[in-house]
């Protein structure tokens, strides 16, 4: 049975998920106040059984949604996120970054810093409010589609603030696909903004980790219509010899295929996180 707690928190409120009864994990949505956009973006945080049990503090994967989703979408079509918790003993955050922010500050659109809200207004809510390991080595990022250039484009873009970070079916090269998604109305069309283009793709921002130590874990399926841009990326980070874990196995851009992927993210990054 999914217990329901009350958080008295000034920043936020707090709302319930209700008909989550599979495992012992709390499942609760929260809403976060983002100073950046002046907007209040709801919040799934999972917290595992063992958390009130315990006086220890505990690490935490951020769980990014994909194009047209938002923050309950993990725990709704993939439940196995619960279970995930509890077993690696993390605390899960799944927060809603809109219909298709791309997870970065639109250099057109003041309204969208999902960048800042992730990367800092919500980390910094997160640490102030739950009993986290408050620095890179107890956090990782990942997230599927939008959300699997999101964590990679955040953690390449804020290693300080990221440990470890990993990518499903993630839409990590933009330029291939200039009239889908909604990502001219991000960072322009492509013929006038090239430069965003390329600025905006994680393929284009490997340097940013060059001699730097982040585990990173890249899944996407040999049938994803991404599929050809992550295999171009893992060529890129082998040939700057940066270490990574790269998994292609039979699959479509769906929900069977990523409930399928996180859980080998997840003893990936428990792995990072128990390592000495």
């Amino acid at each position: 049975m999914v217990r329901m707690a009350n958080f008295f928190f000034t920043q936020f409120t707090v709302l319930f998920f209700s008909g989550l009864s599979a495992f012992s994990a709390s499942v609760d949505t929260v809403e976060v106040h983002s100073s950046s956009m002046d907007i209040k973006l709801k919040t799934v945080v999972i917290l595992p059984e063992s958390y009130d049990h315990s006086s220890e503090k505990f690490p935490v994967v951020y769980l990014l949604h994909g194009y047209s989703g938002n923050h309950g979408n993990w725990v709704n079509k993939a439940p196995v996120v619960t279970q995930l918790a509890d077993e690696h003993e993390t605390i899960i955050i799944c927060p809603d970054g809109g219909f298709s922010s791309w997870y970065f500050d639109s250099p057109l659109d003041s309204s969208f810093r999902y960048e800042t809200f992730v990367a800092k207004e919500l980390v910094d809510f997160v640490d102030k409010n739950f009993r986290t390991i408050p620095e890179k080595a107890g956090r990782a990022i990942t997230g599927l589609s939008m959300g699997g250039h999101g964590a990679l484009f955040l953690a390449f873009n804020h290693p300080e603030t990221f440990g470890c970070a990993g990518s499903m079916s993630g839409g990590v090269d933009l330029r291939p696909f200039p009239n889908n998604w909604d990502i001219s109305k991000r960072i322009g069309v492509i013929e006038k903004h090239p430069e965003n283009w390329e600025k905006y793709s994680v393929i284009s921002q490997i340097a940013k980790i060059e001699g730097k130590s982040m585990p990173l874990i890249i899944d996407c399926g040999v049938d994803d219509f991404f599929f050809l841009v992550n295999q171009q990326l893992h060529v890129e980070l082998l040939n700057k010899k940066i270490p990574h874990d790269f998994i292609a196995r039979p699959g479509k851009h769906n929900w069977e295929y990523w409930s399928n992927a996180i859980p080998y993210q997840m003893l990936f990054f428990n792995n990072f996180f128990n390592r000495k």
